[in-house]
């Protein structure tokens, strides 16, 4: 879309990038862009201190393959069929009689969107899937709600307070049960992984709390306001038809170019030991960096044995617990789960039935936009989940770790906690590998391992969340939806080792 405006007698064009449509120009950085470029700048210096390139090239390709084969194309499938559950509950009127039921709490959160917009009724959708924790079938409500709140996006490029709000909801995570997280306990042979679901039902809430008082307060703070969409100016040449293209120059202060020459120093005498083992392995030893790393590979392993010995052994104290557990409230819960995809989609059929709609034509409508959404997310993911990737195995985690060990001591945080702590807004694999870690530890005491437990359903995948909505939209500046998004993964965090230690002490 463009704007046609004259300048000295020159024809000048604007060009701003539309959804689906190249952005021309230099953009402005955003908080992502200093994220992103800090994991991967830290991650490959670590890398190269701790002689890790082999562990991280292998990683990076992994997780390029499994954005793909993984994520992507299972999403595909589930994007496919919600969507079109989604078009036959707009179509038949249905999701008009949601929004009404739900707008005296909906519209307090969202204000700016109409009551009986289709955006109120998918994020409704989405937001009571994540409660009953239906895990990736709520993404595709998500996305679809995405997609409605663009259509009011007067600045396509910015996203809107009702966006920053919604994201922060579902980084909030909040859940009625935490059933991943008393899966892995469970599974790990901790006795009574129930214990937890109070808790964390409460930290979750608390945590939500905090994710909207967060985004109402930072909306209106000067670095959060809205912006225009940015432009770049072509100037048309008079008669030959050239045009010339008016670049922004950047200009680059004295302290990113500190910055950049300490990280490529930095990154140069990590590789550099490479190159030398044996001074290599000196340095390492000198600054007990060594120790480090061996002690958190020793974690690792002593975890992967005991995994291994729960599941060849499988003790029948285990096997009677989750026997007895499966007859009670475990399999209610399964079964509410299982119950609630079926229901809306019975529901939906009957009710599109009733109002005359033409399920099947409108299902496969509704479908078709599936596989564009997925195939539109996945360059964000790759790129996203590569970065997280390359810290994860660099031993970034550890030397951080390491560094605020005697903060941690001083506020009476757990050690162990603070790499799950870290992950958790980073990614949902790595955080769910440190939980089983954790988890799997036989020197740590059951105690902690419900406190960890609890602090990983406190929140969701915040950078994960923001690159898959945002990206399936175009949006590029995501305004204060990343800071009330961390504000309540602290809140969760604190939430969690607070009433987690005063209950199991």
């Amino acid at each position: 879309m463009g704007a046609i405006f004259s300048a000295r007698g020159a024809e000048t064009r604007s060009v701003v990038g539309n959804l689906g449509q190249g952005v021309y120009g230099l953009p402005a950085p955003t908080m992502l862009n200093y994220v992103w470029s800090f994991l991967l700048i830290v991650g490959l210096i670590a890398g190269a201190l701790f002689g890790r390139f082999e562990a991280m090239m292998t990683g990076m390709f992994a997780t390029c393959k499994d954005v793909v084969m993984v994520i992507a194309l299972p999403l595909a499938g589930m994007m496919m069929l919600w969507l079109g559950i989604l078009r036959l509950m707009e179509k038949s009127g249905m999701m008009e009689v949601i929004s009404r039921a739900l707008s005296p709490v909906m519209r307090r959160l969202f204000p700016e969107v109409p009551p009986t917009h289709p955006a109120m009724g998918a994020m409704t959708m989405n937001l009571a899937a994540n409660m009953l924790g239906l895990g990736n079938s709520a993404t595709p409500l998500g996305l679809k709600a995405m997609v409605h709140l663009q259509e009011l996006n007067p600045h396509k490029q910015s996203a809107t307070n009702a966006m920053c709000m919604f994201l922060a909801l579902n980084t909030a995570g909040f859940a009625l049960v935490p059933m991943m997280a008393i899966n892995y306990l469970a599974t790990g042979g901790v006795p009574n992984p129930q214990a937890i679901i109070a808790p964390a039902f409460f930290v979750t809430f608390g945590g939500s709390l905090v994710a909207i008082a967060a985004a109402f307060w930072l909306q209106g703070r000067a670095g959060f306001r809205v912006q225009p969409d940015e432009m770049v100016e072509v100037e048309e040449g008079k008669g030959d038809g050239e045009v010339v293209e008016k670049k922004t120059i950047f200009v680059m202060s004295p302290l990113r170019k500190i910055l950049l020459v300490v990280s490529a120093l930095a990154f140069v005498f990590g590789a550099g030991l490479q190159l030398m083992p044996e001074m290599h392995t000196r340095v390492l030893e000198t600054t007990g960096l060594k120790a480090v790393l061996e002690n958190a590979e020793s974690r690792k392993a002593l975890a992967a044995e005991r995994k291994a010995e729960l599941e060849a052994a499988k003790p029948a104290a285990v096997a009677q617990q989750q026997s007895q557990e499966a007859g009670g409230w475990r399999k209610v819960l399964a079964t509410v789960s299982l119950l609630a995809i079926p229901l809306v989609l019975l529901v939906a059929v009957l009710w599109a039935l009733a109002k005359g709609v033409a399920v099947y034509e409108e299902m496969v409508e509704g479908a078709k936009e599936g596989f564009g959404v997925a195939v539109k997310i996945m360059p964000f993911l790759v790129v996203m989940l590569t970065a997280l990737t390359l810290f994860r195995e660099s031993g970034a985690m550890v030397l951080l770790e390491q560094a605020l060990r005697p903060l941690l001591n001083l506020i009476g945080m757990p050690v162990e906690l603070l790499p799950l702590a870290i992950m958790r807004p980073l990614s949902g694999s790595g955080s769910a590998g440190l939980l089983n870690e954790l988890i799997l530890q036989p020197g740590l005491g059951d105690s902690l391992k419900y406190v960890a437990a609890i602090l990983y359903g406190s929140s969701e995948t915040t950078f994960y969340v923001l690159a898959v909505y945002f990206g399936s939209v175009g949006i590029r500046r995501v305004r204060h939806s990343l800071a009330a998004g961390l504000i309540a993964d602290l809140a969760g965090t604190i939430g969690a080792i607070g009433i987690g230690r005063l209950i199991f002490g």
